[in-house]
């Protein structure tokens, strides 16, 4: 696979695996009475939590199986299983209840942590980053999530507009749409698991 083909797999994948229409709609949702400038502010702080938690759990993957002593395919599996019932839930619609915006900070927990970067997202840039060996795949890894990252922050700042646009039930179909590309993500990483652990000896 080309570079520039690794870098837009890795883009397109880690911007679906991030839920970007239901990490909207939560904000949107939890910033209606603020002021635009206070809804920019909690955006901003919400765009750069996601990318620092991001890269951190990307770097953090190698360390961890190695202390755990767990290999990259049984975490695969794992992973997989979890984002899998992240899908399941974009799918079927359930929203978790939304927190008092006014009771603090809500940038971090819970827009970043758990609605944009939940246990799935979790363990998907764990292994992604448990799988690169070299410097130019973590270099292409690293530009892709950045970016997808950037995206997925950005649809914050304009929020009211899309919603405007294409309304609640739009946000709620793309958000469909996304768990079924989420599922298929998740089949293909415990798919890969299972692989690598019966031919890999």
């Amino acid at each position: 696979m080309a570079p520039e083909n690794s870098f837009i797999a890795v883009l397109i994948k880690i911007f679906f695996i991030l839920t970007p229409f239901f990490t909207l709609s939560m904000f949107v949702a939890m910033t209606q009475n603020m002021s635009r400038t206070q809804r920019n502010s909690v955006a901003a702080k919400t765009m750069t939590s996601n990318l620092i938690i991001c890269l951190l759990l990307y770097f953090f993957g190698v360390p961890l199986f190695y202390f755990l002593g767990i290999t990259l395919d049984a975490f695969r599996i794992g992973a997989g299983a979890i984002l899998f019932l992240t899908a399941y839930d974009l799918i079927s619609g359930k929203t978790p209840p939304l927190p008092d915006a006014e009771s603090g900070d809500i940038a971090v927990v819970p827009l970043s942590i758990p609605f944009t970067i939940g246990p799935g997202t979790i363990g998907a840039l764990l292994v992604m980053g448990g799988s690169a060996t070299t410097a130019a795949e973590k270099m292409i890894d690293v530009s892709g999530i950045a970016v997808a990252v950037l995206l997925t922050g950005s649809m914050l700042f304009v929020g009211n507009w899309i919603e405007h646009a294409i309304g609640r039930k739009g946000l709620n179909i793309l958000s469909k749409i996304t768990g079924l590309v989420v599922a298929a993500l998740a089949s293909q990483i415990i798919f890969t698991g299972i692989k690598n652990f019966l031919f890999s000896k």
